[in-house]
């Protein structure tokens, strides 16, 4: 497994939205107004969207980078896969 320089600040967002997302099922079982609880789940969606997209730019700047053109083939194909997620 490769540890980027990035990842340190990923899991930041990514435990934060995990607090977030703590709060969100609180607010449900206390019974808060379903606009507040939708903020807060727009709040979660957006942390976990910035860290997504943190990890996929960061890949492709470290990771996708075809030596020969045998390897550009596969780099493509992972660059393909990888857009599905943006």
């Amino acid at each position: 497994m490769t540890i980027h320089a990035s990842h340190p600040d990923i899991l930041k967002r990514l435990k934060r939205a995990e607090g977030h997302l703590r709060s969100v099922v609180a607010m449900l079982e206390d019974g808060r107004p379903c606009l507040d609880i939708a903020q807060q789940l727009s709040a979660v969606e957006a942390a976990i969207a910035k860290a997504k997209q943190q990890l996929i730019h960061d890949h492709i700047e470290h990771c996708l980078t075809p030596g020969d053109s045998a390897e550009l083939k596969s780099t493509l194909q992972e660059l393909k896969q990888l857009a599905k997620f943006l």
